[in-house]
């Protein structure tokens, strides 16, 4: 290692909330003056940027690869390999064949190395929008920097606000508070203190002459020197350990790959038969029967799907976006609608994270914010003048939250502190004390006269009041008074609302010394103030919903219990008469994980929560069997966001770690945005379903016309129709089956369940009994054709009876060909919905499958009409007859199917 490696270790290495001021400076090599830029330059290339390191990027060329990998699409790449090699009977290569294979598995390689960039970027665009500047000394003088620019020594002014740009031992501050929700999880800011600790195994939490990374000042001032940069930050170890965590499987990836697996092995079994039925039992050709069963495999084969099924998922995403739901992987898409839980954090998603006003207390009434509340009473002007709270340069109220609320309401009752204190300039002030809990400003009067302005928690400032403030008179406190302010508190208190008391006094003139005991005594009683951070307005209805579909929420939160049992009840979480508790953080510590696991249902609320026991919650419920959802915005929250089966990660509040370890990102942070995108989530699955069940029901009908006609000895479909058929009649009606709107019920189905498949919900019985009826038909079609001839041209005198039997066979052949494509066509109506009536669920709503029918139709009439292109494909052309024949058994699919679903609803198996 060399020195310059050497040092940097060091330097990582050291401990520095355990140091002094001096300690620090001086094992940093610097200031307090910050250091000269020459030096901020080295040390910027000796340590590197002041970013997150994103790990080593998938290049293109790997994501194509990966496009590969999937088995259907390596058998289809064999079966193109052998139609251009192997020549047929006739001695030719099936090129065409061939490039039309191939044309298949590169369109679906392309789409999904799109679609996995343009997610990429969405997500570059966000981090781009988190990224902070930072007001740093150098060369003694204030500037600001980017803060990728920080490096170790630099001398960072920090003030309610900000950022925090890097983790920093704080060498100066005023009442500065830190709000670290990102990464501790907890809510509430932490005062921090110019305190030497003497353990070095405290936790980040109780680091509190420490400034972190990624955290905001929510009060006061300070100034720290930069200690750890980039992925040396608590915020990049984290990072570093999400690196190398392992990817949850999705619902979707494991039922392709079983798809794909069945497919395949059912294709090779029947395939192996099918030869050796034709070269042992019908005495044909090696070469003839070999390109037969490849014949096979390719109509066997929905070499479409994973194109169709990419094609989804991505307009699944289009729609979400526009819904506010961005999707970073996409068989996100398709997991969402299998959720059973959305565990889901209070602040911010649930609640507003804006703290509000909602009750006032004063001449000894509450006032709620819903209804008339007195706009001239002094409580107002008090808990204005008692604050800290300032207005940027855009006018947005900048400080604590609690404050800043308090701003807010006098603003909306018409009290704008700005001018206020022009006409009552603030001349001293106490600062707020976590000893004593109360905050103190003193303000000039015209009269000469000075206001003390005080506000604090109620049962502190009750011990420091004489009088009280009753419809603008000023009457003794007595007893009953303190009685009726305390119960007041009281209600308020079990409503989950945050409390403050307001008080004053009037004085001749200020203290030359400002002490509590003298300036915070013989006041009068002005008023409660009760806040809260409130719920969404549309959070309530959204949990309902969720609720009426079969998905439980529940809510995790690092707020007290009755705080967040309280929000939970307003939202409609815990209802009365509920089972489920409230379990708090450090009753899960004394719970073993198999006596959770066993008790995990009795819980909808958990408060009080640290990172552990969020990834505890989410192992409990995903080894009940359920698919779990999980809201996070914090650093905190990135490993329970990768352990859940969908981590969900806040696009607004959120960090970028949070956002890189998320499957989807809430551009509003908004619980119903959860709702909204399940409900997408289902519609998608149900649309793949529905793809699926036209795909496989036309290839097993394929297979057994092949299959069959092998064991009679027939000669019906060439490897070239099935392959103009999947292309044409299958993709298009496919694609646009993954564009039917939601059907009504929807929302009041029950989840899936993990186990489920694309095969569950009566969709493989569909499969079957569909498949058999389309081969049953074009087998029927075929025979029909030959055994009564309709072709003008068997007139015809002077032709031999094998060139009648050719012209005879050909026509066959067409019409089989024509009757596969046509009732296809008819029956892409029919899966619409898997058990509802096509009259129910409407023939032509979706204008997108309408055009796909009909582009459909046109490619497929067009090469048996158009001259040129019907002898390309070996077809004829056919009379007025024979098209009627076609046209009655095609259609025959819609009725037939209809028939089995009228039964089955009838017996009440749907």
């Amino acid at each position: 290692m060399s020195t310059e490696e050497t040092k940097k270790q060091q330097q990582v290495d050291q401990v520095f909330y355990t140091q002094t001021t001096e300690e620090v400076l001086q094992n940093l090599d610097t200031t307090v003056n910050g250091l000269t830029e020459a030096e901020a330059k080295k040390r910027l290339a000796e340590y590197g940027s002041n970013e997150l390191d994103e790990g080593k990027k998938t290049t293109t060329f790997q994501k194509i690869l990966a496009q590969f990998k999937d088995l259907m699409i390596i058998v289809l790449i064999a079966a193109a390999a052998i139609s251009a090699l192997v020549p047929n009977a006739e001695g030719h290569r099936e090129w065409v064949d061939a490039l039309i294979i191939l044309a298949v598995v590169i369109i679906n390689a392309i789409m999904g190395v799109i679609q996995e960039n343009k997610a990429e970027q969405a997500i570059e665009a966000l981090k781009e929008m988190s990224t902070p500047n930072a007001n740093v000394l150098r060369d003694g003088h204030n500037i600001t920097v980017n803060s990728h620019d920080l490096v170790p020594g630099d001398i960072v002014l920090l003030e309610a606000g900000d950022v925090v740009p890097a983790d920093m031992r704080l060498i100066e501050l005023s009442t500065l508070k830190i709000e670290e929700a990102a990464l501790t999880g907890e809510s509430v800011p932490v005062d921090k203190e110019l305190v030497v600790l003497n353990d070095s195994e405290v936790g980040i939490g109780d680091r509190v002459n420490m400034a972190f990374a990624n955290s905001n000042v929510t009060y006061g001032r300070g100034k720290g020197v930069v200690a750890y940069t980039g992925m040396n930050t608590e915020v990049g170890k984290i990072a570093n350990m999400l690196a190398n965590a392992d990817e949850t499987e999705t619902p979707l990836k494991r039922n392709l790959n079983q798809l794909g697996k069945f497919l395949t092995y059912a294709i090779l079994l029947i395939a192996v038969i099918m030869f050796f039925v034709g070269t042992l039992l019908n005495g044909r050709g090696v070469v003839e029967m070999l390109l037969t069963s490849i014949s096979l495999a390719v109509a066997a084969i929905p070499e479409g799907l994973p194109a169709i099924v990419t094609i989804i998922l991505a307009l699944g995403t289009q729609v979400m976006a526009k819904r506010n739901a961005m999707i970073r992987k996409l068989p996100a898409v398709e997991t969402l609608g299998a959720t059973d839980i959305i565990a889901s954090d209070k602040t911010g998603t649930l609640t507003l994270n804006q703290m509000t006003v909602e009750k006032l207390y004063v001449d000894r009434q509450v006032y709620d914010k819903t209804g008339t509340i007195p706009t001239d009473t002094l409580a107002v002007k008090i808990m204005n003048y008692a604050n800290d709270s300032r207005f940027d340069k855009e006018g947005k109220i900048v400080g604590d939250p609690t404050e800043t609320a308090l701003i807010q309401f006098g603003l909306d009752l018409g009290f704008d502190v700005r001018e206020e204190v022009k006409k009552e300039p603030r001349v001293a002030d106490l600062p707020f004390d976590s000893d004593r809990k109360l905050m103190s400003t003193v303000h000039e009067l015209a009269d000469g006269r000075f206001l003390v302005a005080v506000k604090g928690a109620p049962d502190v400032l009750l011990n420091r009041v004489s009088q009280i403030l009753v419809d603008g008179q000023t009457l003794p406190m007595d007893e009953a008074e303190k009685e009726q302010i305390l119960s007041a508190n009281k209600n308020m208190a079990k409503q989950a609302l945050r409390v403050l008391g307001t008080a004053y006094k009037l004085i001749d003139a200020v203290p030359s010394q400002l002490v509590s005991e003298e300036l915070e005594n013989d006041l009068i009683f002005a008023g409660l103030i009760g806040m809260i951070d409130p719920e969404r307005p549309e959070a309530a209805g959204a949990v309902k919903v969720a609720k009426s579909a079969g998905i439980r929420p529940i809510m995790i939160t690092g707020d007290h219990k009755d705080t967040a049992e309280a929000i939970a009840g307003r939202l409609g979480i815990i209802e009365p008469g509920d089972d489920a508790a409230v379990l708090t953080g450090a009753e899960l510590n004394l719970m073993s994980d198999a006596e959770f696991a066993a008790n995990i249902t009795n819980y909808s609320v958990y408060a009080r929560v640290s990172p552990e026991h969020k990834v505890r919650i989410v192992k409990a419920w995903q080894q009940a069997g359920k698919v779990v959802a999980m809201t996070g915005d914090g650093v905190n929250d990135a490993p329970s966001l990768k352990q859940a089966d969908i981590g969900i990660g806040m696009g607004i509040t959120g960090t970028e770690v949070s956002k890189g370890a998320s499957d989807m990102v809430l551009a509003d942070d908004n619980f119903a945005t959860i709702v909204v995108a399940v409900e997408e989530g289902r519609k998608v699955f149900s649309n793949i379903q529905k793809a699926i069940q036209y795909l496989m029901a036309a290839n097993l009908g394929e297979v057994l016309v092949l299959f069959i006609a092998t064991l009679l000895g027939w000669d019906t479909l060439l490897p070239i129709h099935l392959l103009w058929i999947n292309l044409v009649t299958d993709t298009f009606p496919a694609i646009a089956l993954g564009m039917e709107p939601a059907e009504g019920n929807l929302m009041a189905r029950k989840p899936r369940g993990k186990n489920s498949n694309f095969f569950s919900g009566g969709v493989m019985s569909s499969i079957i009994y569909q498949g058999i009826l389309e081969g049953a038909t074009v087998l029927f079609v075929y025979w029909s054709a030959i055994k009564w001839p309709a072709h003008t041209a068997l007139n015809m005198v002077g032709l031999s009876a094998a060139e009648l039997y050719d012209l005879q066979h050909a026509d066959a052949l067409t019409m089989a060909f024509a009757t596969l494509g046509l009732m296809q066509l008819f029956h892409a109506f029919n899966v619409k919905s898997v058990h509802q009536s096509l009259f129910t669920v409407g023939f032509f709503k979706n204008k997108s499958f309408n055009y796909a029918i009909l582009l459909s139709f046109v490619l497929m009439m067009g090469i048996i009409i158009i001259p040129g292109l019907n002898d390309l494909f070996k077809v004829t052309h056919l009379d007025a007859y024979q098209w009627a024949i076609v046209t009655g058994a095609s259609f025959a699919i819609i009725p037939a199917v209809e028939i089995v679903k009228f039964i089955q609803r009838r017996m009440g198996k749907v």
